[in-house]
């Protein structure tokens, strides 16, 4: 076929009659100097180096196409009768070289098109879009020659594929650059396919679907369009190629475009996740007894955040509350659950209440929220004078206690259902966790992967936990490498690293306590005054801190011999930090401050107690009776806040 029979078939073309190929007396170019792929170029029409230079009539009707269409646009559209358009037709039968060549109609065509042929990719033609860009190349030389454009934009490998297996390759969205483009012009992008040109196939209808399937696609805001071969021939057969054909689409608008809603959405997205890291705590409450580090990992690169938390909360007396929660979705809406929640358990932390109350507290609140929405939590209570966890969950996954020997305990308690399904009673389990263990608490984007058993990964978690050492930050960054956590994982990840490390001499002279039961009458306030007065003598706590802590004690075993049952316990404790004066007994009944009356003989030792102490409360213990208890800041941290 010759490249002429196509020009009809795109805008402002008409079908001509077919030429006679210039293949050589030998037939298959065999013998003459021609490259068999040269020769089944020249066979289906593809224009060599010699047939353009040898086409001068070819230019001449270009331009006499050009100035007919000038002509026309001028003239009149009352003078386009039928008589003029029978007329007009008469004369392109007439003279079938009037009519344009292909040629000419590539070169309005806006596309870039070049075409090669043979294995050496000789240019055979550009058409004008092609040296608007890139500037004029000399036909008949190889393209890697004069065409350094086609190794900057990676096209050069592809037209060896292409030529050689048969099959078209495609470049996306890549970007132009000329030294003919002025400052002012914007970056052009362009998508770049590289096709087989065989003999058997119409290079018109090529060029036409390419330029069709572009232009139906440029209105769609993707740089990566379907392949625009869907209505082409897909043969494999590489031994008909002759030729490789480079059809370049502009698709600048649809790049920036599409850039601007990246650049919108990653606006997006760090807005929400700003929003749900301010929702976190921003800085963790360190308790005097525990290393606690964590760790939050947004899931994905959309901007719908998660409704992962987790929290630190000192309760007084030494104990320390750990939190980790999860509400079900994703989205603003859930974010927003997850900051009322967590600021609900902070409040009901205050309380000092057991960790299953907590939970039924919060799954009454949950209902009120979002009754659509389910949340899993787990809260945890650190006892350091007995060293035991008190835990209760709803529906979260279960701790994890890492004891000092390497061993790996997972509670198998069952825990409760999640928060907001309403009408069920949570329970609370102990653990031990003596020196040296490490626990953490983690959200189910840490172990869940799709296609795996949940247990699989509780399995592989327990696993990296157990040869996970270090402080608790180091901890939390090697769960998340060693468990496949990346920024680009599909799902939030939150984890709470919680550690009671081992102390030296000199540090663990830091940390004492001391206890004593209460027995007898009215003498044990005595008893209890003299066992403070040598315990905080043997501390090195000062004398005003020793004055401090034996009127405390003195109050608050007078308050408990007065209101309390027994059997009745006072407790010591110290840590780098601060004292700790704490008593037990029976009742449960909570003390509560309360303005005394000036003839009133009671109601003054605990507004004594809130008026000497740092800070003070009380707790209901497991056994059904009652703890009161007051801290007094060390001299050496007030000097240390002071500063």
């Amino acid at each position: 076929m010759n490249l002429t029979r196509w020009s009809a078939r795109l805008p402002g073309g008409q079908r001509r009659a077919t030429t006679p190929s210039r293949l050589t007396e030998s037939g298959d170019g065999v013998g003459s100097g021609i490259h068999p792929a040269e020769a089944r170029a020249a066979d289906i029409g593809v224009p060599t180096a010699r047939e353009l230079l040898d086409a001068p009539a070819s230019r001449d009707g270009a331009a006499r196409v050009s100035a007919a269409r000038d002509g026309a646009s001028r003239a009149s559209a009352s003078r386009d009768t039928p008589a003029h358009r029978e007329a007009r037709d008469a004369r392109q039968l007439a003279d079938p070289h009037d009519q344009p060549t292909v040629q000419d109609v590539l070169s309005h065509l806006p596309a870039l098109v070049a075409v090669s042929y043979g294995p050496g990719h000789r240019l055979g033609y550009l058409n004008r879009a092609y040296t608007d860009v890139f500037g004029y190349r000399p036909t008949g030389v190889p393209a890697h020659q004069v065409m350094p454009e086609l190794e900057e934009l990676g096209l050069l490998p592809l037209m060896d594929q292409a030529f050689r297996t048969g099959r078209p390759r495609t470049v996306k969205a890549r970007k132009v650059t000329n030294p003919s483009f002025t400052s002012s012009e914007r970056p052009r992008y362009y998508t770049f396919v590289c096709a087989p040109v065989r003999e058997d196939e119409d290079l018109g209808q090529q060029i036409t679907a390419l330029a069709a399937t572009h232009q139906h696609q440029s209105g769609r805001v993707t740089t990566s369009p379907r392949s625009p071969f869907s209505g082409l021939r897909r043969s494999t057969n590489a031994a008909d190629v002759c030729g490789v054909l480079v059809f370049g689409a502009e698709v600048t608008d649809q790049v920036q475009v599409t850039e601007r809603l990246r650049e919108s959405e990653r606006r997006h997205r760090e807005a929400a996740v700003t929003l749900q890291r301010s929702l976190l705590p921003q800085k963790l409450e360190q308790p005097d007894d525990l290393r606690v580090a964590a760790t939050y990992q947004p899931g994905g690169a959309d901007a719908a955040v998660g409704g992962d938390w987790y929290d630190v909360i000192t309760l007084g007396g030494g104990r320390t509350a750990l939190v980790i929660g999860d509400v079900m979705g994703r989205g603003m809406r859930a974010a927003a659950v997850m900051g009322q929640l967590r600021t609900a358990v902070r409040a009901y932390a205050r309380l000092d209440l057991p960790p299953h109350e907590v939970l039924q507290l919060l799954d009454g609140l949950a209902s009120e929220i979002d009754a659509t929405l389910i949340a899993t939590c787990v809260y945890a209570v650190y006892d350091p004078s007995e060293q035991r966890i008190t835990y209760s969950s709803a529906g979260h996954l279960p701790l994890m206690i890492r004891e000092a020997d390497g061993s790996v305990v997972r509670p198998e308690e069952p825990g409760g259902p999640p928060l907001g399904t309403g009408g069920w009673l949570h329970t609370s389990a102990t653990v031990a966790m003596g020196t040296g263990a490490t626990g953490v608490l983690y959200t189910d984007g840490l172990v869940e992967r799709r296609g795996q058993d949940i247990d699989e990964g509780l399995d592989a978690l327990a696993a990296t936990f157990a040869g996970a050492t270090g402080s608790p930050d180091v901890i939390c960054a090697r769960l998340l490498r060693a468990m496949g956590v990346t920024p680009d994982h599909d799902d939030d990840v939150a984890a709470l690293v919680f550690q009671l490390p081992e102390r030296d001499s000199e540090t663990a002279e830091l940390f004492r306590s001391a206890s004593l039961d209460l027995l007898g009458g009215a003498e044990a306030v005595s008893s209890a005054r003299a066992f403070t007065t040598g315990v905080l003598s043997s501390w090195r706590l000062g004398e005003e801190l020793l004055d401090l802590g034996v009127l405390a004690v003195s109050e608050l075993v007078s308050n408990s011999f007065t209101h309390g049952h027994p059997p009745m316990r006072l407790r010591l404790r110290r840590t780098d930090r601060r004292l700790t004066v704490e008593v037990t007994d029976a009742d449960d009944h909570l003390p509560r401050r309360r303005r005394a009356e000036p003839a009133d003989e009671s109601g003054r030792g605990i507004a004594i107690i809130a008026t000497i102490a740092s800070s003070w409360g009380t707790r209901r213990t497991p056994d059904g009776g009652k703890a009161v208890w007051c801290d007094f800041v060390l001299p050496t941290t007030r000097q240390t806040v002071r500063q």
